[in-house]
């Protein structure tokens, strides 16, 4: 939800990716952030790669107009030798800066010399100083890194700096709930997720031979972040000026009860059925997220031209996850009067879920063979299709308990119009999550 759930440039618009919704669409072009929420003057987290440059400078994102914000700009584009940018014809007063967000997860910028030829348009990415709440800066950046260097996955990372970091920036539109929609772009997400889920988790997680594995080396991603955020929202649940309606009808404790009946009916239906493949996860594959190239290159396959950015929730998770979280997606409208509703009714029918089923079996590989042949697709779309069930009421559940913690700076800041409605995005995923658990047969009074 957030990616950033996780909101993302688009929306969140809901979670950490999002924008004001009159100027979004040209706003969000290209690139995917997160909740639009000002930054604090707080120091934000030093984060380094140790294959990457960095440069010991830091950007306050609130002096963007300032003549010396470009001088310092320049300096720090240099320094990290950014490509076409050591060029000498580039000075300051040519720089142009475009702001393309402002977030309680990031600024983003992009930064370009149209007046110099051959210099390429770079994105600027200046980090909030609560940005490490609910994400892991180092993390996100060595993800990305390797993703991008090894995998040819989302952008390009140039280089660093003290709150921030330089990235490769697309010439593409960022997709439109509709256009996500279109069979053939579904394919294609199919086909991106499925690349993408083929990574090695082991290399991406850092793991040794002795702590290979779930449970050893790392834990799927719902589960550690549902278990991390639960008590950040303990704490704005019981902020003084929290509604007592809200506060009840979100029920934290009882949340947390419904959670472990579920993760328990969840190990249960795997022993049985056998479990989702173990992958490495974007887990915010909102239209927000997924770019299309406006300019692909000669023979570059269909799937290609889309483009995944925003990493910041990524991490081991089941696929099913991933596939389920994504067709959630479909059924939110961020560019709405209420984009933190979501209409079931716009959920893929059965066959939008098998075209893009069949699309992402048929790209998927595992320990770099097929993962299957066609005579097994029907067999193995009705599992994905289960998996898919079950995993459901988990993406409702993680972004509910997000939705909570997002809600913080409003309410201490106290508010009343908020830019993107958190609380009533949790309590419609926290609905979501109650009613699928009782479809499922996992009542809340189940002993």
């Amino acid at each position: 939800m957030a990616s950033s759930r996780s909101p993302s440039l688009n929306m969140l618009e809901r979670r950490l990716s999002t924008s004001s919704i009159s100027s979004l669409t040209e706003m969000i072009t290209n690139v995917a952030s997160s909740s639009s929420i000002l930054l604090s003057e707080e120091p934000a987290e030093v984060v380094k790669e140790e294959e990457l440059r960095h440069v010991p400078m830091k950007l306050d994102a609130r002096r963007y107009k300032a003549p010396a914000f470009a001088e310092e700009l320049l300096q720090l584009f240099r320094s990290l030798q950014a490509p076409s940018w050591t060029n000498p014809d580039i000075t300051a007063d040519k720089v142009q800066i475009r702001k393309v967000s402002g977030s309680l997860t990031n600024a983003v910028f992009f930064v370009s010399c149209p007046t110099v030829a051959h210099i390429r348009i770079m994105l600027l990415r200046i980090y909030g100083a609560s940005s490490g709440a609910l994400i892991s800066r180092p993390k996100e950046l060595q993800t990305l890194h390797i993703l991008s260097s090894r995998y040819h996955f989302g952008p390009r990372v140039y280089g660093t700096f003290e709150n921030g970091r330089l990235e490769e920036y697309f010439d593409s539109t960022t997709l439109t709930a509709d256009e996500m929609k279109d069979p053939t772009v579904s394919g294609w997400i199919a086909a991106r997720m499925a690349e993408l889920h083929s990574v090695d988790i082991e290399l991406l997680e850092g793991t040794s031979p002795k702590n290979r594995g779930e449970g050893k080396g790392w834990e799927i991603g719902v589960k550690r972040n549902v278990q991390k955020w639960v008590g950040p929202a303990r704490n704005v649940l019981a902020l003084p000026n929290m509604p007592e309606d809200v506060r009840t009808e979100l029920d934290i404790e009882r949340f947390c009860v419904e959670w472990q009946r579920y993760m328990h009916w969840l190990s249960a239906v795997e022993d049985l059925n056998g479990g989702s493949r173990r992958v490495f996860a974007h887990n915010d594959a909102q239209y927000g997220n997924l770019l299309r190239l406006a300019k692909p290159k000669e023979g570059l396959p269909g799937h290609r031209q889309i483009i995944v950015v925003d990493f910041e929730y990524a991490s081991p998770n089941p696929a099913a996850f991933d596939i389920a979280n994504h067709f959630h997606e479909w059924t939110a409208n961020y560019h709405s009067s209420t984009p933190h509703i979501l209409d079931p009714s716009k959920y893929p029918t059965p066959e939008e879920r098998r075209n893009f089923y069949a699309s992402y079996l048929q790209h998927s590989t595992f320990a770099g063979h097929p993962l299957i042949t066609p005579p097994g697709a029907a067999n193995e779309i009705a599992k994905v299709e289960n998996q898919v069930r079950a995993w459901s009421p988990a993406s409702h559940g993680m972004w509910a308990v997000w939705g909570i913690v997002q809600a913080e700076e409003d309410l201490r800041n106290n508010v009343t119009e908020p830019e993107f409605d958190y609380l009533g995005y949790a309590i419609c995923r926290m609905g979501s999550f109650r009613k699928e658990l009782q479809d499922l047969g996992i009542g809340h009074s189940l002993e």
